[in-house]
């Protein structure tokens, strides 16, 4: 028998909730940028930033649960290390089905759209490019014919996502693109690629059964972790030597209280990354440091921001 029509609470589990904050700590560190550099902050547009972010973000996930239905990924993947891999499980489980989940993204698309033209109107028309770039990767990231995470380019496409997040709250405060706000998005993004790399470990084996060529996949057990490592060190790294060529603040250096969870993250991938059913303390390590460095960097910003 065929599910009715989802409740509201289903309907939010659809999205995957729990990931969302990830968006909303992105958010809150672009805003802080601006706040450092003297531009004050409208809490409404910064508010109305966030919630766009956190409805693009949604509408990623529900895609990409519906296309890993479609392509066999998420039913075959008996190993995944639930919540943190292997989707919501709410098409497999019979929940819902895919045609309630293509109209849950349709949904979330119609109100994403005349949103997003609002509040270009409401501050510059930057926000219209940094809004079409977000759903170009949105769309290429799950969908077909590009289906870049089946590619082993999804960890570049997300963590375009998130460099643009930090980027876009900056720009409704700032109106303006600024070369601060680029830099303390980058090494959040490199963080974040770092999370979908760990994250497809588990998942690795059912993907690659269905063909689906994720940079886990491509690189085997080992090259995962180790590429892994370099990410983490590569995101810590710049955000020191940005803060020495002094386009970050002093302050901006908060964001390395999520080096030790990165690097002991990393030291349990390379110890078990041929046992991926004993990888949950790396992943929830990750998405730890992940939150860590947007929050001590927002924190950082913040501090600056106090001063003016």
């Amino acid at each position: 028998m065929k599910p009715g029509a989802p409740s509201p609470a289903l309907l939010w589990r659809m999205t995957r909730p729990a990931f969302l904050l990830l968006t909303v700590v992105a958010c809150v560190l672009g805003t802080a940028t601006a706040a450092a550099c003297g531009c004050g902050i409208d809490w409404r547009l910064a508010a109305a930033a966030t919630l766009l972010a956190v409805l693009a973000h949604a509408t990623g996930n529900v895609l990409n649960d519906l296309h890993d239905a479609k392509s066999g990924a998420d039913a075959a993947n008996t190993q995944g290390i639930y919540p943190f891999t292997g989707g919501s499980r709410l098409i497999q489980s019979g929940a819902v089905t895919e045609a309630q989940t293509a109209a849950l993204a349709r949904t979330l698309l119609l109100v994403l759209v005349p949103a997003g033209l609002l509040l270009a109107v409401k501050t510059a028309g930057g926000v219209l490019l940094l809004g079409l770039a977000g759903l170009l990767l949105v769309w290429a990231y799950s969908a077909p014919p590009l289906r870049l995470m089946a590619r082993g380019l999804g960890e570049p496409v997300v963590a375009g996502a998130w460099f643009l997040v930090v980027l876009g709250s900056d720009y409704v405060q700032r109106r303006q693109f600024f070369i601060i706000p680029a830099s303390a998005a980058l090494s959040l993004a490199l963080l974040v690629a770092a999370l979908l790399l760990i994250n497809g470990c588990p998942d690795a084996e059912a993907d690659a059964r269905v063909g689906k060529r994720t940079l886990a996949v491509r690189l085997g057990p080992m090259g995962a972790a180790w590429a892994y490592l370099a990410l983490v060190l590569a995101a810590h790294g710049w955000l020191a030597f940005s803060t020495w060529l002094l386009i970050p603040p002093a302050q901006a250096l908060w964001g390395l209280v999520s080096l030790p969870l990165s690097l002991t993250a990393a030291a349990l991938l390379l110890a078990r990354a041929r046992q991926p059913w004993r990888l949950k303390p790396a992943l929830a390590l990750t998405v730890a440091a992940t939150l860590a460095h947007g929050l001590g960097l927002a924190a950082g910003f913040g501090l600056v921001a106090l001063r003016h």
